[in-house]
């Protein structure tokens, strides 16, 4: 079964990271994408620019609407995922755990709806 794993993260607070701090954390992110490749898990995944860049896209009643930035005001924003292969959940909250940022955000875990 397929799940995505979305990286949540205060940017504010990643932002203030001292540079070997985040080069060490870059790293660990370098080993734990090679762990997931080499065991057969990985199927995709990328880092996301910082919401500053996002825009948001709405329809209603036949008009597009576009504002810039993320949907909603959160602590934690979605900073990167992994699209990962997983026998079972508990195999994918395990793979999760193991994601860096689980240190200082959180990572939703979410099973993908495979259309046939």
């Amino acid at each position: 079964m397929q799940y995505l794993l979305m990286i949540y993260q205060n940017e504010v607070e990643y932002a203030k990271l001292d540079a070997a701090t985040s080069q060490k954390m870059m790293e660990e992110y370098g080993k734990f994408t090679q762990s997931i490749i080499q065991s057969g898990n990985f199927k995709a995944g990328d880092r996301l620019r910082p919401t500053t860049t996002a825009t948001t896209v709405r329809v209603r009643d036949g008009k597009t609407l576009t504002t810039d930035g993320p949907f909603a005001e959160t602590r934690e924003q979605l900073g990167g995922y992994y699209l990962i292969e997983a026998k079972d959940l508990d195999t994918a909250l395990a793979i999760a755990a193991r994601i860096p940022s689980a240190r200082l955000g959180a990572i939703e875990v979410r099973p993908i709806w495979v259309y046939d």
